[in-house]
């Protein structure tokens, strides 16, 4: 596996942080990663194949929104929060917030049996 790469801070364009919350998997994953912990990718639960929650993560990480530490085999995602504040304050906020409020991603969750 090779290293992740992630924008600097300051490379977070807010047109890449829009069309990367454009899908409804992608906003449950935000919702699901606010929790201010890390999570393994193992522990992410989605309705859609282990390629495509990939493909959903890569995008995520792409725009600057998450990030990915791999230990040895094992991946684990993080929300860059205080990037995502540091560049557009309130967004990520407002972002939960109407998620929450619309129902969005509710689909999205963290597999208990899996948890580490």
């Amino acid at each position: 596996m090779h290293k992740a790469q992630h924008p600097d801070t300051a490379e977070i364009t807010l047109t890449s942080v829009m069309a990367a919350l454009s899908d409804p998997i992608r906003v449950g994953l935000v919702r699901t990663l606010s929790d201010f912990r890390e999570h393994g990718w193992g522990e992410l639960r989605a309705p859609v194949a282990k390629s495509t929650l990939s493909h959903h993560l890569r995008v995520l990480r792409d725009a600057g929104i998450t990030r990915t530490r791999q230990e040895g085999t094992r991946c684990y995602v993080t929300l860059r929060r205080d990037d995502l504040q540091a560049r557009f304050p309130g967004l990520l906020n407002a972002v939960l917030n109407a998620a929450d409020t619309d129902d969005i991603g509710r689909q999205v969750g963290l597999d208990a049996d899996r948890g580490e």
